[in-house]
């Protein structure tokens, strides 16, 4: 299968890229044609080694491995970056930078945004005025870090952030039983949307 795109994809902040969630993840987006390049920080490799929790650093810490990371890719397809949480966050922040390693990069998708942690008015939205490209949320409808009812009527201010809703879902997919989803669909869903997304931008002029 001939991949239109590709994607460096990050993990979150308590799970790397062997979760089942990212496996999925990676999984459905391949079958959209979009090859994936997953991606772990440091401190979650270390994490691994010593086999106990590790901590996430400061956001503004990871921000040079990620940019190291781009440049290391190949430029023979168009490219893309994010994560899922925290992942997105880290991509969302080098985009809101004059960093030369976002020069390639099209856009940001993140996979639950973490627009402020659970019951806290900490937003993390503060760079989205000074984004250099489009930010592409698929989020759930009542993910604890942002849902729908207190998000919708805020879109308006960020004109580089469009979010994709989930129905019912909660930070990591999972919907409520009564919607009649799965996990797996969702994250299928979100996977269809990220190609629907890829095609749009690739069709309009390049950054």
């Amino acid at each position: 299968m001939t991949a239109v795109a590709r994607l460096l994809l990050c993990h979150g902040a308590g799970a790397g890229c062997d979760s089942a969630f990212m496996q999925q993840l990676a999984a459905a987006l391949q079958q959209q044609q979009i090859e994936v390049v997953l991606f772990e920080f440091a401190y979650m490799q270390r994490k691994r080694e010593l086999g106990k929790p590790v901590p996430p650093p400061k956001v503004a810490s990871l921000l040079p491995e990620l940019a190291a990371a781009i440049k290391a890719l190949g430029d023979d397809l168009p490219l893309f970056i994010g994560g899922k949480s925290m992942g997105g966050r880290v991509g969302s922040l080098l985009a809101a930078m004059p960093e030369p390693a976002v020069e390639s990069v099209r856009a940001v998708f993140a996979y639950g945004y973490p627009f402020h942690p659970p019951r806290k008015a900490q937003w993390r939205t503060g760079h989205f005025s000074e984004l250099s490209r489009p930010l592409v949320i698929m989020q759930g409808e009542r993910d604890p870090f942002g849902n729908y009812a207190e998000l919708s009527a805020l879109m308006s201010a960020w004109p580089e952030v469009t979010v994709h809703w989930l129905k019912t879902a909660d930070h990591d997919f999972q919907p409520l039983k009564s919607s009649g989803l799965s996990q797996l669909q969702l994250i299928v869903q979100a996977a269809e949307f990220t190609r629907g997304s890829v095609d749009a931008i690739l069709a309009k002029v390049k950054y």
